[in-house]
């Protein structure tokens, strides 16, 4: 299952010099990022709307005050400087993956290299899509590179390994995330708008349809004692447990989803109100503003979290344990890019397993627990 190869040497690679630019690189994730891999020796550029922003949160990172960033405070902006300029990896943390990701990574082709945290169908789907044109241009696209997708795909990677294909998949997907104090930001209410106007979705006979959004509610019992509740959910995670199973039958779960009844009930219809084009733009102006207090994660780990059942009714279950779910995030990030950055990896589009194999899970932190 695992894609990986040596991406050098293509017409399209030639023409990209060594920066590795990170859009959105004040947001928490993008710190995060830029961090780890200015410790690593790698020219990383900032990009994003302010420049004074982006220098302090540079120096923060690491970076000279005298480090170059670039300005720009759209997506088809960063496309037009990505383009005259050819990075050889970039980043997108800045959200709305579904609108930002095609138009940031299409312009990293030829031979450029792309990596976004999508956890939502729309946008994982909608790169994937892209496959087929990222081969002819020798490039490495990579969406889902956090605890959305990688925590529970690389469960799945490693129960399916040497088995036939199974019939039917669940992935649940449990962060806990500690809280920086500050504004929520445009990144994480757009997830949260979008979360609610896409509703639910499970494959059904290999096929993608609508459920209802937190259906299949999960008490899940993790190893060591911890507990949390999940309900179901249109997830990057439900796009890449299938494509990594082959299995005709997927539910995804995710603790972001409220398991209440009453609040249940009420999810379609305030999903149906959010699908207005203006309501939800006044949601996400709003949450966005919302000042959040600093406060420590719920729970000491996050935990993905995969049970695989086959037709002969063989049943396997696994576990990823992961310390912060935003930490495990950027970790992964960082490790992504770093690999696109030396040359490793094969032209596509992937999720992250896909691309490096479920070990990616434990470079970046995450350990395995497996029956």
């Amino acid at each position: 299952m695992t894609k990986t190869s040596k991406t050098g040497g293509t017409a399209g690679e030639s023409r990209t010099n060594d920066e590795v630019w990170i859009v959105g690189a004040t947001g928490r994730v993008g710190r995060g990022v830029t961090a780890r891999l200015a410790a690593q020796g790698l020219t990383v550029v900032p990009v994003g709307r302010s420049r004074e922003r982006m220098v302090a949160a540079g120096a923060e990172a690491g970076l000279p005050r005298n480090a170059k960033v670039v300005v720009a405070d759209s997506a088809e902006r960063i496309a037009d400087e990505i383009a005259r300029e050819r990075p050889r990896v970039v980043v997108n943390t800045m959200g709305a993956y579904a609108a930002t990701a095609p138009v940031i990574a299409r312009a990293c082709m030829p031979g450029g290299h792309y990596v976004d945290q999508a956890n939502d169908v729309a946008a994982v789907q909608g790169l994937l899509a892209l496959h087929d044109e990222a081969v002819r241009a020798g490039s490495t696209l990579v969406t889902g590179a956090g605890f959305g997708v990688l925590a529970t795909e690389a469960v799945v990677a490693k129960l399916c390994e040497g088995r036939p294909t199974p019939h039917r998949v669940r992935v649940d997907a449990v962060a806990s995330v500690g809280v920086e104090a500050g504004v929520l930001g445009v990144a994480l209410a757009t997830g949260l708008v979008d979360m609610l106007t896409a509703g639910g979705r499970r494959y059904e006979n290999g096929r993608l349809v609508t459920s209802r959004l937190g259906a299949d509610p999960q008490q899940l019992a993790f190893p060591g004692g911890e507990s949390a509740k999940s309900g179901g959910a249109a997830s990057g995670d439900l796009v890449a447990a299938h494509a990594m199973s082959g299995a005709p039958f997927v539910t995804a779960t995710s603790a972001l989803v409220p398991t209440a009844p009453l609040v249940r009930a009420l999810l379609p219809l305030l999903g149906r109100l959010l699908s207005i084009p203006a309501v939800g733009r006044f949601a996400v102006d709003r949450l966005g503003r919302v000042t959040a207090k600093a406060a420590p994660r719920p729970r000491k780990h996050s935990w993905g979290h995969a049970v695989i059942e086959w037709a002969d009714g063989t049943r396997h279950e696994g576990w990823l344990r992961a310390g912060d779910g935003m930490d495990f995030t950027a970790d992964v990030t960082a490790t992504v890019t770093e690999l696109l950055a030396r040359g490793v990896g094969s032209p596509g589009v992937w999720t992250p397993a896909a691309a490096f194999g479920p070990d990616l899970a434990t470079t970046a932190g995450g350990t395995f627990v497996l029956d």
